[in-house]
């Protein structure tokens, strides 16, 4: 009964954001706890704190560290459904980060978390004296979560990188992960 549940929340989740979530599907089949556990994942990368596009950004340079596909478009449109700017969401898309305000702060913040780059320090006294240590938490809980997702279908066989993404009817084809090689991605 559990399965039958969980796979009925999977399937709507995959018809409202048109989204695949075949993998899933097998994790909740190999283990209904595997399943449950997964949904603890949304409580940490979608706790959005006091500033959306902080947030926003923070989850959109996380996941773009593991996945430039179908995670990201899902971040980009959560995002756009809770209000952020699509003009900063492709500004950070396009590489023009400095441009993207508050989601390009949180956009250098997670890339920063992830690489540990020396700018960690500054950007994480940015946000504290800005927004606060809620907006800190926030960030770093997208920073930190947002790429699971993404991982996680790889460590399954069910990585799908490089699709285009949708922003205001534009395709964006993004390739490279972030922190490995930002300046040598390439944005179409």
């Amino acid at each position: 009964m559990l399965k039958w549940i969980l796979h009925k929340m999977t399937e709507r989740m995959s018809q409202e954001f048109n989204y695949d979530n075949t993998y899933l599907h097998e994790v909740i089949d190999v283990s209904a706890v595997a399943g449950l556990r997964f949904l603890g994942l949304p409580m940490l990368s979608q706790m959005k704190g006091p500033n959306l596009e902080l947030w926003a950004g923070s989850a959109l340079g996380s996941v773009l560290d593991g996945d430039c596909g179908p995670c990201a478009q899902l971040v980009v449109d959560d995002a756009l459904m809770a209000g952020v700017p699509s003009q900063k969401l492709r500004g950070c898309l396009e590489g023009n980060i400095e441009a993207a305000g508050d989601v390009g702060l949180g956009f250098r913040f997670s890339q920063a978390a992830i690489a540990d780059t020396e700018s960690l320090t500054d950007l994480r006294e940015e946000i504290i004296d800005r927004f606060g240590k809620l907006a800190l938490v926030s960030a770093s809980y997208a920073a930190a979560s947002s790429r699971a997702y993404p991982v996680l279908k790889r460590g399954l066989g069910h990585g799908d990188l490089c699709q285009k993404i949708d922003l205001d009817g534009h395709k964006l084809v993004v390739k490279g992960a972030l922190s490995q090689n930002f300046d040598q991605r390439e944005v179409v």
